[in-house]
């Protein structure tokens, strides 16, 4: 497999490094971290796909203004999934699966763009997304932005163990190197992706953490703007803090094996762009 880094979002909220770690501005930047892998025999997956081109085009008839303006997004349709498709040579019909590492609004936006792929969650986190009665649900699953989805390939939890964590193997239509991690907390049906390559496994833990700091190290680290914004996103803490704890305990037991990264550092971003592809 080939895997691409892409950045198929940008979010500007102020608190500058209160947020990143890292801007000496009054806004912070944020990234929305995908992946664009190459298959030999299964096309291109996308895991998440960032906003889209709708999202950029109407984003007040797609997104929450509430959202829009706490996280500052920046719509460019350069940064949309559809696009770095196309720069790289591909055409959206050559997209044939998606993994959702969960629902939110800056996850799932570019599912639209690819009406030909298969789309891989979670059933709890579909579940959650239709049955929300919270001022924060509500605003966190557009429905503008997936309703339009026909096929959809949904999992139960289960099916094998992955370095302790439950996976779900034998992804419909998807070569066995490619795993679902279940990590429960930011949302019901929130789930990693785990990639086995040449050089070890990868694992993109989507918004279970949120930080670099937060793992990779003996003492752990979240700036304050990061750790507010993951209490308010959280719909169960103890799952949460849980999950996080054992993301932690991996990336120092096995630094050697498995590399981790979540959606939106962009330091991080940035180690995985410089890497080996």
């Amino acid at each position: 497999m080939r895997i691409h880094h892409l950045n198929c979002g940008c979010m500007c909220p102020v608190g500058g490094k209160l947020f990143d770690g890292f801007s000496s501005g009054l806004t912070a930047h944020l990234v929305c971290h995908c992946l664009l892998i190459e298959t030999e025999r299964h096309g291109l997956v996308l895991v998440d796909t960032g906003f889209g081109s709708c999202d950029v085009l109407e984003p007040r008839k797609r997104l929450s203004s509430f959202f829009i303006a706490f996280n500052n997004i920046k719509f460019e349709r350069r940064l949309t999934a559809l696009e770095q498709v196309r720069e790289l040579g591909f055409s959206q019909q050559d997209v044939q699966h998606i993994l959702l590492t969960h629902l939110d609004f800056d996850h799932a936006g570019g599912l639209e763009d690819f009406p030909n792929a298969q789309v891989h969650v979670l059933q709890r986190e579909m579940d959650a997304a239709r049955t929300t009665r919270s001022f924060l649900g509500h605003r966190r699953y557009r429905h503008q932005q997936w309703d339009e989805v026909r096929n959809w390939q949904f999992y139960e939890p289960g099916g094998g163990t992955w370095f302790g964590f439950q996976a779900v193997r034998e992804l419909r239509g998807l070569p066995p190197e490619i795993l679902l991690i279940p990590l429960t907390g930011h949302t019901h049906g929130h789930a990693g992706v785990a990639l086995q390559t040449g050089n070890g496994w990868l694992l993109h833990a989507g918004d279970a953490y949120f930080y670099r700091e937060e793992v990779g190290r003996t003492e752990r680290h979240c700036t304050p703007g990061l750790r507010f914004y993951q209490r308010m996103m959280e719909v169960d803490r103890t799952a949460r803090l849980a999950n996080q704890h054992r993301l932690w305990t991996l990336s120092l037991e096995h630094k050697n094996e498995v590399t981790l990264f979540c959606s939106h550092d962009a330091k991080e971003l940035e180690r995985m762009q410089a890497g080996p592809l």
